[in-house]
């Protein structure tokens, strides 16, 4: 088999494989036909569910009252922790600190007590509010600052990354510095809210459409919840409306409060929460602060640092151990330190537990490492952007012997290109000239101020949970020679279905048209992985190439057998199959093979190779391999109301050989302006009581097409297959340009530090609304005394 797979190599055919295809739904999104849950024909005897919500952050729930709420009309039932026939848990880590209902203690504001089903969603809506509870309500720890105060208690165990002698590099440091940044959260806004549509079948058997990226977690707590075996429990994705890592966890309880009723009730049940209590009830972006000490030269060069990452996690663990840990991953970015110590600190607050976000905490510990040289720049004079190149990875050994390419948690870096990348983009947008251009404007201007900054990205691809870098698929040829082709990835409007199809088209020489991308279930893909970590195309598209060279392989050894020709006179090409001097049509083999009894199905899997990691010992190798990108961007600040402006944005990304470069400009430019809009005007607000403020369109400000850069231009980087073997050598896209919207970041710093002469470090925090913009403008010119 390996021979014959050998022989099968993808890379020797053409096919869809890098042609700019569209998105396989992208008709049906324009048209408004493209399905989603609650588009969904609603199946006969639907009710809907609603969640009654605590109405404090934190405290003791002396007595709750339901009758009221279940005299309402239209009231079918009321469910509580006492209706759950498994377990009152949905935690996603082994700490089970996550309960479906409260029972006693209170600990976020919006915290499900019960749920409601009634006959219409308006009347379980109404009834939902109609609860009477008693509280002895205590004071509520809502920030970083709060948490600390209070002894910082922490919701999970706390990593370590220490490479080098970091107190004697400080202290032999020429200079030093001591620092603090706080980095802003943010909340998903996915267009489709979280829903779940629950409909029981027979026996224990239970169907859950469910809004995930993780369906197979979203089955395995269905199961939980109502004390079935996983086997019992079916559950389906087609696609989302958008999830950036929102609907990992958090979609658990909706699917399970769904099928918590669908099993009472024997009925089926949809629970579709409106905005405001989406917001105010799931988790978002953590915000950080990161406390730092730096030492270096006059030079510029970072000799040491030392830094605590200490994240706002919300009433329970959820992913906050490993979104911690990989703000550490990342807290590097490009740069070498020849001696580093980095800590997190996940604390518990009581707000909604934050989650997943994209990025998945690396954007924030980027955002530490684009300080940390800022820092240095101001203290030095130097330009930022020679302090970024005299920080690079590779180059001179450093001075404890190591070669500089070794991180923090002791992975070599293998594949440095952040360095050409840079110099690529700062030759294509003039880089130099414009800044002496804005440079120029600003001595001319005293009240409008423009900026400009170019940053790296190096971001780490693969799950740091080891055993998530896994995955499955089904490829079925049918006798006409159409494909179904299932995978375990979930759709949310990243193109990662119409990718998997070009794999499939290309190992098979078929056209799109020619294979049907089947919904996402657990009942066809077992044990998947959440789509999630950018790892979607790497792993569901070799998992469904898997399945298709063993297709190929039956079809090589009974077309040799059968034409009396040698398997390597054997090739499939687009739209036909070569047989030793003949060439016949795809469908045509397949109805031969058919006909000579030929097994055209096949299950496929793969498992990310090299990758493994020690948390404890904090050591090991756990990406496989990096993502690069650099974006260069300028701004226009008024500094009278601090108000600004994107007037240009440049972009070269690394998608190494991509699979669809149509599908990763989009993600690049969606993925830059999710990243701007957290950076800048996205800030959550909580009240001295707890209460999210910031819970809808009017009062969370999202990027619209306005504040779009002005000029944007997105290049990908040509001619660098990625060095690791992965699907025809492509490399994750769905993350990393995030991250290249800390440009934005630092060409506001750049043009507030304009008013004071570049003379002073702005610190300017994230997200930097006009507010801080504005103030830190004041601060500036105090400093220098302007």
């Amino acid at each position: 088999m390996a021979d014959a797979r050998k022989r099968l190599d993808p890379e020797s055919t053409t096919g869809p494989v890098s042609a700019a295809q569209p998105h396989d739904s992208a008709i049906k999104h324009v048209a408004g036909e493209a399905i989603y849950i609650d588009d969904i024909p609603e199946p006969a005897g639907l009710v809907h569910a609603c969640l009654g919500l605590s109405e404090i952050a934190h405290g003791r729930l002396v007595a709750l009252d339901l009758e009221p709420v279940r005299a309402a009309p239209g009231v079918l039932c009321v469910l509580t922790a006492g209706d759950i026939p498994g377990q009152n848990d949905i935690s996603s880590t082994h700490r089970h600190d996550e309960p479906v209902f409260a029972t006693e203690m209170i600990l976020h504001h919006g915290q499900p007590l019960f749920a409601v089903v009634a006959e219409t969603r308006d009347q379980a809506r109404r009834a939902a509010l109609l609860a009477k509870a008693e509280y002895q309500e205590t004071a509520p720890l809502l920030d970083i600052a709060a948490a600390r105060a209070a002894g910082g208690e922490l919701v999970t165990d706390p990593l370590k990354l220490e490479r080098g002698d970091v107190s004697a590099a400080l202290a032999a440091s020429p200079r030093r510095l001591k620092g603090s940044m706080a980095i802003g959260g943010q909340d998903h806004f996915y267009l489709e809210s979280q829903i779940a549509l629950a409909i029981p079948g027979e026996d224990e058997d239970m169907f859950v459409a469910s809004s995930t990226q993780h369906p197979s977690e979203v089955q395995h707590m269905v199961a939980q919840v109502l004390g079935v075996g996983s086997h019992a429990v079916t559950v389906e994705i087609r696609r989302m409306g958008g999830g950036f890592g929102g609907k990992e966890t958090q979609a658990n309880l909706f699917a399970c409060v769904a099928a918590l009723a669908a099993r009472k009730l024997r009925r089926p049940v949809k629970l579709r929460p409106d905005r405001d209590d989406d917001m105010v009830i799931t988790g978002k972006r953590h915000d950080f602060v990161c406390d730092y000490e730096i030492g270096f030269d006059d030079d510029g060069h970072i000799l040491a640092v030392d830094t605590v990452y200490a994240a706002r996690c919300g009433w329970n663990a959820d992913l906050s151990g490993p979104v911690t840990d990989r703000a550490l991953f990342h807290m590097d970015n490009c740069y070498f330190y020849p001696a580093v110590r980095a800590r997190s600190e996940p604390l518990r607050t009581n707000t909604v537990s934050n989650t997943a976000f994209r990025g998945f905490g690396g954007p924030q510990g980027m955002v530490g490492a684009e300080r940390f040289i800022e820092e240095v720049a101001f203290a030095t004079g130097l330009d930022p952007l020679e302090v970024r190149r005299r920080n690079l990875y590779g180059g001179s050994s450093s001075s404890e012997g190591l070669g500089r390419n070794v991180t923090p948690y002791h992975q070599t870096v293998e594949d440095m290109i952040g360095g050409e990348v840079i110099a690529e983009l700062e030759r294509r947008c003039d880089y130099k000239a414009r800044q002496e251009a804005i440079r120029a404007f600003n001595a001319g201007s005293p009240i409008i101020k423009r900026g400009i900054a170019l940053t790296p990205v190096k971001f780490g691809i693969s799950f740091t949970a080891t055993w998530y870098n896994q995955a499955g698929a089904l490829v079925h040829v049918y006798t006409d020679g159409t494909v179904m082709l299932n995978h375990g990835g979930t759709e949310m409007g990243q193109g990662l279905h119409v990718k998997v199809a070009q794999v499939v088209g290309h190992a098979f020489g078929i056209g799109l048209d020619q294979i049907k991308i089947t919904a996402t279930t657990t009942g066809k893909v077992p044990n998947t992985s959440a789509t999630a970590a950018s790892s979607g195309s790497d792993l569901n598209g070799m998992a469904a190439l898997d399945a298709c060279e063993t297709i190929k392989a039956r079809m090589t050894a009974f077309a040799a057998r059968n034409w009396q020709e040698e398997p390597d006179a054997i090739a499939f090409l687009p739209g036909r199959v070569q047989i030793g001097a003949r060439e016949i049509a795809f469908a045509e083999l397949v109805q031969a093979a058919y006909m000579a009894r030929i097994q055209l199905s096949a299950t496929g899997f793969y498992a990310t190779p090299k990758i493994h990691w020690d948390r404890k010992a904090g050591r090991g190798h756990p990406f496989y391999y990096f993502a690069y990108g650099a974006a260069a961007a300028e701004v226009a600040i008024d500094t009278l109301t601090g108000e600004y402006k994107v007037e240009r944005v440049d972009i070269l990304h690394d998608c190494g050989t991509s699979l669809n470069p149509a599908i990763d400009k989009g993600q690049i430019e969606g993925g830059f302006i999710q990243g701007m809009g957290w950076l800048t005007t996205e800030e959550l607000v909580w009240d001295e009581k707890g209460r999210l403020k910031t819970h809808a369109p009017s009062t969370y400000k999202i990027p619209v097409a306005s504040d779009r850069p002005r000029i944007f231009n997105v290049d990908l980087l040509e001619n660098a297959p990625n060095r690791e073997p992965t699907i025809h050598r492509s490399k994750a896209v769905g993350e990393p340009p995030l991250m290249l919207a800390i440009s934005v970041l630092h060409a506001l710093s750049d043009a507030v530090a304009s008013v004071g002469g570049h003379r002073v470090c702005p610190r300017l925090d994230a997200p930097a609304t006009p507010e801080r913009v504005l103030t830190a403008v004041e601060r500036v010119k105090a400093e220098v005394g302007a």
